[in-house]
């Protein structure tokens, strides 16, 4: 009984409970590189396409380094279908392509962007993208709308990472 009463016993089982912490940490697999996970979007993007009835936009290609992290398809304020592609980026910063039909476009580009105000601009593969930034959210946004759907790429990553992959978005037929 002596051994687990006063400071003797206290510090004995201090020293066993720390040992077994110290031992559970030294055998226990610890990974020191970075896990983000994969999602592809070939079935996501293939269900939309046989959804709308509008001809949509996908990524010919992923831009180099980037990872696809996240897809769904959503319902838009007034029933549209809404694709959503989040990827983390080269830089590891968020970025996401979305596209809509939903009506009125201007409504669901500055609901996607989180903002109205346009603060100019930019030339991707010739077309001109309006460009919307959200100080306070670290979010900019390119917005592109065209006569059946919406393109909205935005983000935290910073305006050329957004333009390479607005510049990489390409039509894909009804089938």
């Amino acid at each position: 009984m002596r051994f687990t009463q006063g400071l003797y016993g206290y510090a004995v089982a201090l020293f066993v409970c720390l040992a077994g912490a110290g031992l559970f940490l030294l055998i226990t697999p610890q990974s020191r590189e970075e896990h983000i996970p994969r999602r592809e979007y070939s079935i996501t993007v293939a269900n939309f396409n046989h959804a709308v009835p509008y001809t949509m936009w996908k990524p010919a290609k992923d831009p180099d380094g980037w990872i696809p992290n996240s897809n769904r398809i959503a319902k838009g304020a007034d029933g549209a279908q809404v694709l959503y592609l989040g990827y983390a980026t080269a830089k590891r910063e968020h970025a996401m392509f979305v596209q809509s039909n939903e009506r009125p476009a201007a409504g669901f580009a500055s609901r996607m962007a989180n903002s109205d105000k346009s603060v100019g601009t930019e030339q991707v593969n010739g077309q001109p993208w309006d460009k919307r930034l959200r100080e306070d959210k670290d979010q900019r946004t390119l917005v592109r709308v065209l006569p059946d759907v919406t393109l909205v790429v935005t983000g935290t990553a910073d305006w050329p990472e957004l333009a390479q992959l607005a510049g990489a978005l390409q039509e894909i037929p009804k089938t």
